[in-house]
């Protein structure tokens, strides 16, 4: 990923913090069909391993898993928020008229060796993560074990489960910090006033970035 060092964010709680509030990873991987890529919802384990660890499920009938002898080097891309910034929001642009559009952005990349799980024991603790983690927020969350036993017995039968303990994490937050501090006061303006949740968003990160946070 190019990383010019004002967008480059290294703190691993912040990284972490983007892979949990957008759990929907892209995993990429090259083997024998070549170069593949599937979205899938991943857990974290922050704890385990010296930057954490990612696991995950994906069908049996996905022929991804089929390349993943155990220790294979994968990627995984986290998008985080991103908004287009218009030209129209710079302060600099009725001074000279010297700027072009851009996109706004958060990003974080992991990458890691990958490890293959297919028994019931470990596949049913990662789903019963996945459903408490994405569940949590919800008055009446649901569990796995809301579900008939046979019928996620059977449903089980149909996936196989990833681990991927992280090796190289990198984030990008790219939010205005080349920009002139004019321009940046007036693109945090233009998105506060939007209220918009995804430019409230973007203001907020726009605002640490400004303040040296």
């Amino acid at each position: 990923m190019y990383e010019p060092t004002h967008f480059r964010v290294e703190e691993r709680t912040r990284l972490h913090q983007v892979m949990v509030e957008h759990p929907l990873g892209l995993l990429v991987s090259s083997g024998e069909q070549g170069l593949l890529a599937n979205a899938l919802p991943f857990t974290l384990v922050p704890e385990l391993g010296p930057k954490g660890t990612l696991r995950a499920h994906l069908a049996r009938a996905n022929p991804q898993w089929r390349d993943f002898t155990d220790g294979l080097g994968v990627l995984v891309v986290f998008q985080g928020v991103d908004r287009y910034i218009s030209p129209a929001l710079y302060a600099s642009k009725a001074e000279h008229g010297k700027v072009v559009p851009t996109w706004n952005y958060v990003m974080v990349q992991a990458r890691g060796r990958i490890m293959v799980y297919d028994n019931p024991t470990w596949l049913r603790a990662q789903l019963g993560q996945l459903t408490q983690d994405n569940e949590r927020l919800r008055a009446k969350p649901w569990a796995v074990g809301d579900a008939p036993d046979a019928f996620v017995a059977a449903q089980m039968r149909a996936i196989v489960g990833i681990e991927i303990e992280i090796a190289d994490l990198r984030g990008k937050f790219k939010v205005s910090q080349n920009k002139p501090a004019r321009d940046q006061a007036s693109v945090l303006a233009a998105l506060e006033s939007s209220g918009a949740p995804d430019d409230m968003t973007m203001a907020g990160l726009l605002r640490q970035s400004m303040a040296g946070e």
